[in-house]
């Protein structure tokens, strides 16, 4: 192939800034049709994007001769049985995170793709951020040693839909896996995972405090990676402020960062103490996109596939039992 022709099923909030321009921006790639139930919606937002073609039905889409690739943006309820009938189409594959509802579905996709000799991605797109990666190099490089411990909190406070009790997916464990916690904290451990290593020992506890939605509000957790490295994390979504800081401690040293906030990643060790403030591309997956197209036609490898994936669904699903 020359040029990798994408599809979308599921056309939402999420594809209209952060993912879907990248996929026209990227070299040697273009979005070629949308899905959204609502065929209105589908082609607005098709002429909006200048793409040529949209439908309301996912299988058109996936078995649009002219689409080599199927991007799924729905709510995670729907990742599995959409990735199979594009496996079963012969065609690549990217979902949304979390990958699925829960392992054992992550778990079928990886096994079918394989099967299929087809690649499957997901869109952890931290693991591509030049802002991350800069940390990687840093531990690579053992600037602060030996990796001891690492520690994650954070809170935000309720939002007014919550408060209102207005229904969100995000909210409903049917559709979602869970609440905030799967939507927001899959982010950064899978990319503490990237960073750190495989992990083992993984134990949490999980409340809803304050009873405005089904799924918890509250959870806190502690884990060892392979290498020894301890981890504990708390998120906590009816606190009174809003906070987001991961700490790596090392033998040497300390690593800051924030897995959201537009923040510097800092590094302090005895020799030296660096800020630096790496800015996000305009749409945040550009670069995730723009390595899936070089691994598709080069060969290059990507950082987060199904495999990768699967140990951060199988990690949250250990911290909430």
């Amino acid at each position: 192939m020359k040029q990798i022709r994408w599809g979308i099923i599921g056309c939402g909030n999420v594809t209209e800034l952060k993912s879907g321009p990248a996929f026209n921006k990227t070299e040697q790639s273009s979005l070629v049709a949308v899905m959204r139930r609502d065929a209105a919606k589908a082609e607005d937002y098709a002429k909006r994007h200048q793409v040529p073609r949209w439908y309301s039905d996912a299988h058109q889409l996936i078995n649009d001769p002219d689409v080599d690739a199927v991007y799924i943006a729905t709510p995670p309820d729907s990742h599995k049985d959409y990735a199979l009938l594009t496996a079963a189409a012969g065609k690549i594959c990217c979902v949304e995170k979390p990958m699925a509802l829960n392992t054992a579905e992550c778990v079928e996709m990886v096994d079918v793709f394989e099967q299929k000799q087809l690649p499957l991605y997901v869109s952890y797109y931290r693991r591509s951020l030049p802002r991350f990666l800069k940390v990687k190099e840093w531990l690579e490089h053992e600037l602060i040693g030996t990796p001891r411990q690492i520690q994650w909190s954070f809170s935000r406070t309720p939002n007014t839909a919550d408060l209102a009790g207005q229904y969100n997916w995000r909210t409903d464990p049917s559709k979602a896996g869970g609440g905030y916690f799967i939507d927001l904290a899959s982010h950064g451990l899978d990319l503490l995972l990237y960073l750190l290593g495989d992990v083992v020992n993984v134990s949490g506890i999980s409340l809803n405090q304050q009873k405005l939605y089904q799924a918890e509000d509250a959870v806190a957790a502690v884990w060892q990676f392979q290498s020894g490295c301890l981890g504990t994390g708390f998120w906590n979504f009816a606190a009174g402020e809003r906070s987001d800081k991961v700490v790596i401690y090392g033998s040497k040293g300390r690593i800051e960062f924030s897995v959201f906030e537009n923040e510097p990643v800092q590094l302090f060790t005895a020799e030296q103490q660096l800020s630096l403030d790496i800015a996000h591309p305009e749409n945040i997956q550009f670069y995730h996109i723009q390595a899936m197209v070089q691994d598709l036609l080069h060969g290059t490898g990507h950082p987060s596939t199904g495999k990768t994936a699967l140990k951060a669904s199988w990690m949250m699903e250990q911290i909430l039992g």
